[in-house]
């Protein structure tokens, strides 16, 4: 599995990622998570507000920070399909 932090580096984006980062080890699943910061890259997504998750390559959330229980969720009902 595969997450993506689609933000160009400002603080909600950063707390996006912290956020991600600690929902994947409260799962302990096997997943890497990549920060997209490019804005021509984040707009190949389709994403216009970031910060943006996407977990592989399909686009979950944009425009706020989700918190980590809505993460871990999201993560666990990916992982089952």
């Amino acid at each position: 599995m595969k997450v993506q932090i689609l933000g160009t580096g400002c603080p909600k984006c950063r707390q996006l990622e912290q956020n991600a980062r600690t929902a994947v080890q409260q799962l302990g699943v096997e997943c890497e998570v990549e920060k997209v910061t490019n804005l021509k890259d984040i707009m190949n997504y389709g994403v216009a507000m970031t910060p943006g998750l996407a977990i592989d390559g399909k686009v979950i959330s944009s425009g706020k920070v989700l918190p980590v229980e809505e993460i871990v969720s999201l993560l666990a009902s990916a992982e089952d399909k």
